[in-house]
């Protein structure tokens, strides 16, 4: 039996339905009670709580291969661990980690929260496989949709800096993959790069083409983008890490590598971003301001 923690996020809900789709028994968990009533029909779910490792282990019994991810809190070392701890406690096979691009060279910021929690899996006991990819697609619509609907614009401090940015869909697809066959996977880590790259004012035109309007990337200085997050209530924590990591693009000039492993695993071509800005074009578009 597969389990899906992270149910109802963005990566754990693609994850959740390309596994159904590839017709595999599962089991989706969620953190909150009132989350378990959003699960697809026919899907089992658990509840059960990354803080407390009696809720895990109840929800870890009977299965074997597990898909583990987190959202990118301060306490994501201490959340994943213990959801390791509780499935070797439980007798789980298998972990599909999702990690972070930069998780193995950057010792800042969210990927190094997630580097420290490779570690642990790695030592387990367990057989792992561990995802690394690059920043989603449906980030653009999430970060920079809101002054784009709002102000035709969107702002950072990332100058010409390319991302090989990556759809979650594929991700989702390819954890189906490994959750399906871990044997094939096991030991093994994915760097997962977007099949091109892009910097921001190509996106700018790129989403301008889509959306029927004009839409402009503006380059700012550091400190203005810091300034705008915590005008916004971003917390402090949260401001510092984003713009750490923001600097592993435009500092170390990561980010931009196109390789072959995606497309690989998936068997077939990556969705590319004009695609998915052309399927969410109403998401960049001004009666989308209130989605």
């Amino acid at each position: 039996m597969i389990l899906v923690t992270g149910a109802s996020g963005s990566v754990g809900r693609e994850v959740l339905s390309a596994v159904r789709k590839a017709g595999k028994p599962v089991v989706a968990m969620y953190r909150n009670v009132e989350d378990t009533g959003t699960a697809p029909p026919g899907v089992a779910t658990v509840f059960a709580d990354f803080a407390d490792l009696a809720t895990l282990q109840k929800a870890l019994r009977g299965i074997k291969t597990m898909f583990l991810v987190c959202s990118p809190i301060p306490q994501l070392v201490e959340l994943e661990s213990n959801a390791i701890d509780a499935a070797r406690q439980t007798g789980v096979r298998h972990i599909v980690l999702n990690s972070a691009l930069g998780a193995a060279d950057y010792p800042k910021s969210f990927p190094s929260w997630h580097r420290q929690v490779e570690e642990k899996l790695k030592l387990s006991g367990m057989d792992y496989s561990i995802l690394r990819p690059n920043s989603f697609m449906q980030n653009i619509a999430a970060y920079q949709g809101p002054s784009i609907r709002a102000q035709g614009a969107f702002y950072a401090a990332m100058g010409n800096a390319k991302l090989s940015f990556i759809d979650v869909r594929d991700i989702a697809e390819i954890t189906a993959n490994i959750l399906g066959n871990p044997a094939a996977h096991a030991g093994k880590i994915y760097e997962l790069n977007g099949p091109q790259a892009f910097h921001y004012a190509e996106v700018a035109a790129m989403v301008s083409k889509v959306a029927g309007r004009q839409v402009r990337f503006v380059d700012i200085p550091e400190e203005a983008q810091r300034k705008a997050m915590l005008d916004l209530g971003m917390p402090q924590w949260q401001v510092e890490a984003l713009l750490d990591l923001q600097r592993y693009y435009t500092v170390e000039k990561k980010g931009a590598e196109i390789t072959p492993v995606l497309e690989h695993l998936l068997g077939h071509p990556a969705i590319r971003l004009e695609q998915y800005l052309s399927e969410n074009k109403e998401l960049f578009r001004p009666q989308a301001a209130g989605a």
